[in-house]
C-alpha cells in the first residue's frame, strides 16, 4: 500500500493512491503484462488449472512474454495447442496503444500512447553514439507543477500500472526489433547500422524521467522495474536504470533499498526562495532534508554517483554565486555527485528563458573547477517536443484543433 499521506489527491481517475494491478478491459480478459510469475500462476489457478500446472504454465508464459516479447499465445510453441486457445479466451498480452509516433531530425523518437481506458501519455527514445536511452513515464499527467516544465501544466489523471510502465520498454523493443529472433527488422532502412552494446542492442539504458513523479507511484514503478531487471525477463542491469525524483524525501530510502537503481534528483536551484518557486515540492521537503536523503541513499558511491539535474534559467538560477553555492552544498553533505546542466527547453506560455550559452559554460566551469563533473546536456528532440521538460500529450492540442475544425465547418454551413 502506498503512503497515502504523500499524495492525498492523486488524480481524477484514481480517488486514492492504492496501486491498481491492471487496467480493466472492456472484453473482460486480464492483461498479463506487468505481472510477475507468482501472480500469473495465481490467475491461472483461479481460472481452473491445478497448482502444479499453473506454476509450470506461468513460467512458460513469463518467458515468452518478457524474454521473447510475444503478444499472441499461439506463438508459445512449448505450450500445448489445446491450451493456447484456453489462455487466449481468458487473458491477453497487451501493449499500450500507439496513437502517434514521431521522429526528430536528430534521431530522437517520441510516441504518444493510450491506455485501455483511454488516457494518453508519452515516451521518448534517445539514441547516442554509445548508448540508447528510453525515457519512461510513470503517470498520466503530473501533480508537481514545476514552473519550468510543460508536463507540470497538466493535471494528474492517474498512476500508470506496472504493465503500462513496462509496456513502454516492450514497445520500444518492438519498434527496434530487439527481441531474440534474428534481424533488427523493426528499424527504418536508414537506421539499420550500428549497435550500442556487446549484444548489439540499441536500447541499453532506461530513465524514469518521463511524465509524472515516479516516487508518487512507488509500488507500480518498483514492480515494473523488477520485471525489467529480472534475469529471466528483460534482464537489464540496475546500473543501467536511473530513477529521477523531484524530491519525495520519505520514499527515497525505499527506492534505494527496494529497487536499487541509480538516483537522479531534479534540483534546479540552491536557495529556498528560488526552489520554492520553480519546484513547489520544496515547500514540503526542503533543500536540507532533500540533500540529507541523498547522502543517506543506499548504494550511492563514487562508482554510482547521484545525478543532480539542473535546468538553466536566465537570471533565475544561473549566476556564479548559484554555481558556488551548488558546490558548497554538495561538499557540505559529502555527496558522491555529478551535475547535469540542462538548457531550458521553451514551450508556449513558459515564463522563463534559457540562459545564454556563455552563462551555461561559465556555470559549468565553476562546478568543474571544484572537482565535480558538470556536463551540459545537448538538447534532443526539440523539434517534436521530446526534450527535457517538454513532454505533454498531444491530446489537448488535438482536441483543440478538432474543436476549431468543427467550428469552421459549422460557420461554413451557416454562411
Amino acid at each position: 500500500m502506498a503512503d497515502t499521506a504523500l499524495m492525498p489527491i492523486p488524480g481524477a481517475i484514481d480517488p486514492v493512491p492504492t496501486p491498481r494491478e491492471v487496467t480493466p478491459r472492456a472484453d473482460g480478459r486480464v492483461d498479463l503484462l506487468g505481472l510477475p510469475r507468482p501472480r500469473i500462476a495465481e490467475l491461472l489457478e483461479a481460472a481452473g488449472l491445478d497448482k502444479k500446472a499453473a506454476k509450470l504454465r506461468a513460467k512458460q508464459v513469463f518467458h515468452w512474454l518478457y524474454h521473447r516479447g510475444v503478444t499472441d499465445f499461439e506463438a508459445m510453441t512449448d505450450i500445448a495447442k489445446t491450451m493456447r486457445p484456453w489462455l487466449a479466451t481468458r487473458f491477453v498480452i497487451g501493449r499500450p496503444e500507439i496513437v502517434l509516433a514521431q521522429h526528430s531530425s536528430d534521431g530522437t523518437r517520441k510516441w504518444l500512447l493510450r491506455t485501455d481506458d483511454g488516457h494518453e501519455f508519452e515516451m521518448v527514445f534517445i539514441p547516442d553514439a554509445d548508448r540508447g536511452t528510453l525515457c519512461v513515464s510513470s503517470q498520466v499527467g503530473c501533480t508537481l507543477n514545476c514552473r519550468f516544465c510543460h508536463t507540470g501544466t497538466m493535471r494528474l489523471v492517474r498512476n500508470l500500472t506496472p504493465g503500462e510502465i513496462v509496456g513502454q520498454v516492450m514497445l520500444a523493443r518492438d519498434a527496434l526489433g530487439e527481441w531474440p529472433k534474428g534481424a533488427m527488422d523493426g528499424l527504418d532502412d536508414d537506421e539499420d547500422e550500428g549497435g550500442y552494446s556487446s549484444d548489439g542492442r540499441l536500447l541499453t539504458n532506461i530513465v524514469m524521467m518521463g511524465m509524472g513523479e515516479p516516487l508518487y507511484n512507488f509500488d507500480n514503478v518498483r514492480d515494473a522495474l523488477k520485471l525489467v531487471m529480472d534475469g529471466d525477463g528483460l534482464a537489464l542491469s540496475k546500473r543501467r536504470i536511473t530513477l529521477s525524483t523531484s524530491g519525495v524525501v520519505p520514499m527515497m530510502a525505499r527506492c534505494g533499498e527496494e529497487i536499487g537503481v541509480n538516483l537522479a534528483v531534479s534540483l534546479h536551484a540552491v536557495s529556498k526562495e528560488v526552489r520554492d518557486e520553480i519546484v513547489p515540492i520544496n515547500r514540503k521537503y526542503g533543500l536540507e532534508e532533500l540533500l540529507q536523503a541523498c547522502a543517506d541513499y543506499p548504494g550511492a558511491s563514487n562508482a554510482r554517483r547521484i545525478t543532480f539535474e539542473y535546468v538553466m534559467l536566465k537570471d533565475k538560477n544561473d549566476s556564479d554565486e548559484d554555481a558556488r553555492e551548488l558546490v558548497r552544498l554538495i561538499k557540505r553533505y559529502k555527496l558522491p555527485a555529478k551535475v547535469n546542466l540542462i538548457p531550458f527547453n521553451p514551450w508556449p506560455g513558459a515564463i522563463y528563458e534559457c540562459s545564454s550559452p556563455e552563462r551555461v559554460r561559465r556555470f559549468s566551469d565553476i562546478v568543474f573547477e571544484a572537482g565535480i563533473s558538470a556536463p551540459v546536456r545537448t538538447p534532443r528532440g526539440r523539434d517534436i517536443d521530446a526534450a527535457c521538460g517538454q513532454l505533454k500529450t498531444a491530446a489537448q492540442k488535438m482536441s483543440r484543433a478538432e474543436l476549431d475544425r468543427l467550428a469552421e465547418e459549422k460557420q461554413a454551413a451557416l454562411g
